[in-house]
């Protein structure tokens, strides 16, 4: 009996770690297990955490995807899935692609529009109003076809950046020529080693890099998140978005860097 139960405990702590992506270092971890959305918080503009709106989120084909066909109409319904950890020195690589047609509605830069929200604040913490939680973006656009919509620039939403020694404060910086047609199945990868490099890889393809992500003290959201006087960000959440455009994630992996 002590030989099945020392074997049971020991099995069930093997899952746990399994389980448990913030124990696993140096390996790739996939973050969704292509069933359902465990380990994943939602948050909708105007909504209460975790209220799926007209079922935004949802798992079909062992892919996550966002689909807005319960919805009539886009209004202001920004979305984000929120990984449940929280992570500092690590590689997310997904693989997305667009599909369908934007929602009506949709506002007209949401047109092939998404990204991984990295370093974030929590999903719990943000306004029932608020479009976007403070964080940066590794932004995936698909191409319209004008061939001028390149995938991985960074966006900043309530937060700054340094780029070649120089602080860098606009909302959205174009970085990238890397133009992909929205219907085919990109690698979006993001490394970040806590704020001292930061680094969007598109098909291979290194895009963006910059340091010191940092509240801005002059955005409502992110002022309120400054303790101390403290603005570097080295550590945060992963999000995914809901931008009145569908998409799909076929993979969703993460490597801890130790």
């Amino acid at each position: 009996m002590i030989k099945f139960l020392l074997l049971f405990f020991i099995s069930a702590m093997l899952l746990f770690v399994q389980e448990n992506t913030s124990l696993v270092k140096n390996k790739w971890v996939s973050l969704f297990n292509g069933k359902n959305l465990d380990g994943w918080i939602i948050k909708i503009t105007h909504h209460e955490l975790n209220e799926n709106y007209k079922n935004t989120f949802r798992v079909e084909d062992g892919m996550m995807k966002v689909s807005y066909d319960e919805y009539e109409k886009f209004n202001g319904e920004f979305g984000h899935i929120f990984y449940r950890d929280k992570f500092s020195h690590y590689k997310i690589r997904v693989e997305y692609r667009f599909t369908a047609e934007q929602i009506e509605g949709g506002p007209e830069w949401g047109l092939l529009n998404s990204g991984i929200m990295i370093h974030s604040q929590s999903p719990e913490s943000m306004d029932i109003d608020q479009d976007f939680p403070v964080s940066i973006e590794a932004q995936m656009l698909g191409d319209d076809g004008s061939g001028t919509r390149a995938t991985g620039n960074v966006c900043t939403p309530g937060t700054n950046i340094v780029m070649n020694n120089e602080l860098l404060t606009e909302h959205c910086i174009l970085t990238s020529d890397k133009v992909c047609s929205p219907d085919k199945w990109i690698t979006m990868e993001v490394e970040v080693y806590g704020d001292s490099l930061l680094r969007h890889i598109v098909d291979g393809e290194i895009v963006s890099e910059y340091e010191k992500p940092q509240l801005d003290e002059n955005d409502p959201y992110g002022k309120e998140l400054i303790i101390d006087g403290s603005k570097i960000l080295r550590e945060g959440y992963i999000a995914l978005q809901s931008e009145s455009h569908p998409l799909e994630f076929r993979k969703i992996e993460i490597f801890i860097i130790e």
